[in-house]
């Protein structure tokens, strides 16, 4: 595991998107919250129990309700960041590729049902290019920002677009355009 992303990186990502350093950042801001890893060294991640539910019955489980297994959004709290692994680790107990695919993963938080968005040939390729480094992170998250078509939205900073597509259609409520929105100010006025 290695922490950090340097200038260099952020600006050659930008540049290979064709967007402003300070719309990375942005994302970057909002998603990460300052890392990649939590402080024990684990790779940051946020288990999604409703997509975990659809997944299961795409693979044909009949899914269980439970707190880590349920078919809406916002039916239970997350709960803390510290027990994101404890909950996945139970998840891969009844299925682990799928309990991987319902994890958003690292700094940017993608999704592990988009590792071929990612330019992975398996889930658990792209979970070990996760744990791997936040510069991997970055990485991983322009091959999706391209294959996803998201490219467009970071270059006009539309952040109500991107936040649409990128933290799906309930994005605001949780404001993240309108904090994406407030990080590329902040980063723009820096540089």
């Amino acid at each position: 595991m290695k922490l950090g992303i340097s200038l260099q990186s952020f600006t050659a990502a930008a540049k290979y998107i064709g967007c402003a350093v300070s719309a990375i950042r942005a994302v970057d801001k909002v998603e990460s919250r300052g890392s990649g890893f939590l402080k024990n060294g684990d790779v940051k991640i946020l288990f999604e129990p409703h997509v975990f539910y659809k997944y299961l019955r795409k693979a044909n489980i009949t899914p269980v309700l439970s707190d880590i297994c349920y078919p809406k959004w916002g039916t239970k709290p997350y709960g803390k960041e510290s027990e994101q692994h404890a909950k996945l680790q139970r998840a891969v107990a009844i299925n682990r590729e799928v309990a991987l695919m319902a994890s958003s993963w690292g700094r940017f938080q993608i999704m592990g049902f988009n590792y071929k968005l990612c330019g992975c040939l398996s889930i658990q390729e792209f979970v070990n290019k996760m744990m791997e480094s936040e510069e991997a992170q970055l990485e991983l998250f322009v091959k999706y920002i391209m294959a996803s078509h998201l490219d467009d939205e970071l270059r006009a900073k539309d952040f109500t677009a991107f936040a649409a597509q990128y933290n799906g259609p309930l994005y605001f409520k949780n404001n993240y355009h309108t904090k994406m929105a407030t990080a590329d100010r902040e980063f723009s006025t820096a540089a």
